[in-house]
């Protein structure tokens, strides 16, 4: 037993009912590792589980446990142990420290829904309130996340057409309400053509391994500039609707964060165009992407006569439009959409090419 009591605490800023049990055990065995499911009992005194009951008004039939650094958050049974209690439960390890308390004190959700410029601008005929997603028919979007965290998904979830068809993987942060520069989770999750970001499963909600309480989310996406909530947002298990795509309502943090070029009306997106992920977009000047998209165009192996037109498919940070297709000048080159929007910024009221969109994303 790590640490004892008879009542119950706050778990990593989670807020009343959503405490803790004082009671936290650290199992370090030193013969054995285990990292495959392994069911546990952990004993409690009836003094410890009435006391946490007292303080939450919760009862310990609502008792999940948290194996900290997984995201483990299990729902335990009880037993009558004598005139104490024993609670059991199967986790994806043995190694730990174990937290007890209800499932908001450990875990919440997001309902986040955002459009992505690239995807959005030339939207098929019929379907202009729709991102395109021509990565998916192409068959081009990877099954395991471009991020750091390596989700994967199923091939069958890339089947789904329609409005709940996958764009692309994105990436969801959860960061301090407190210090918007500390990042507390992140997830790879997909983009659907309606803008909703969902699990793996291509349907669910988002869940973290967090408490439910205010967070301010960011998003993020490999060839577009991160946006973030102006405000904390309260989130908890039933799923927080953070829409950053209403431009009636925004929500985003920063001067111009989003964009209205080229999508429909009512509608705000992601900057497309940083292709060389410095946070930046510019056509030319100091450290502008279109050479990335020249570079990646000359120097792709089927190109042996080094023409600029010619035409580079396949899932790449240089499709600033979201089409399979790479080129730097031709028939449907990806440069000028740089050039676009450096000239579409409110604030270029000179219309410099030289003009920088600077990603409005709090950093240490």
């Amino acid at each position: 037993v790590d640490r004892a009591g008879l009542g119950a605490q706050s778990y990593m800023g989670s807020v009343s009912p959503a405490l803790v049990s004082d009671k936290v055990f650290n199992i370090q065995p030193t013969n054995t590792t285990l990292n495959t499911p392994t069911e546990i009992t952990f004993y409690f005194t009836k003094d410890e589980i009435e006391g946490w009951e007292n303080v939450t008004g919760l009862s310990r039939s609502n008792l999940f446990a948290h194996r900290e650094g997984s995201d483990d958050v299990i729902a335990l049974s009880n037993t009558a142990y004598g005139t104490d209690v024993a609670f059991t439960g199967t986790f994806s390890g043995l190694n730990g420290v174990y937290y007890f308390g209800p499932e908001d004190a450990f875990r919440t959700s997001a309902s986040v829904k955002v459009f992505l410029q690239g995807a959005a601008i030339n939207p098929f005929t019929g379907e202009e309130t729709l991102m395109r997603d021509n990565l998916r028919v192409n068959g081009l979007i990877p099954l395991t996340s471009p991020y750091s965290d390596t989700l994967t998904t199923a091939a069958n979830v890339l089947n789904t057409t329609g409005p709940n068809a996958i764009v692309d993987w994105i990436l969801v942060e959860l960061r301090d309400a407190l210090d918007s520069t500390v990042i507390l989770a992140t997830q790879s999750a997909l983009l659907q053509r309606d803008g909703d970001i969902v699990g793996i499963d291509g349907l669910s909600n988002l869940f973290f391994t967090l408490p439910s309480k205010q967070y301010y989310v960011a998003i993020k996406h490999r060839s577009h500039l991160g946006i973030m909530t102006l405000n904390p947002v309260t989130l908890s298990l039933s799923p927080t609707t953070v829409d950053f795509s209403d431009a009636n309502n925004q929500i985003t943090y920063g001067a111009n964060a989003q964009t209205i070029s080229g999508l429909q009306n009512g509608v705000v997106g992601m900057w497309s165009g940083d292709v060389n992920n410095d946070g930046i977009i510019q056509y030319t000047g100091t450290n502008p992407d279109s050479p990335s998209i020249l570079s990646e165009v000359l120097n792709d192996s089927g190109n042996f006569l080094n023409f600029t037109t010619y035409v580079v498919n396949g899932y790449n940070n240089n499709d600033i439009d979201m089409d399979s297709r790479t080129q730097y000048t031709g028939t449907a080159p990806d440069t000028p959409y740089i050039l676009q929007n450096v000239l579409a910024h409110p604030g270029n009221f000179l219309n410099f090419s030289t003009y920088q969109i600077i990603e409005q994303l709090p950093e240490n």
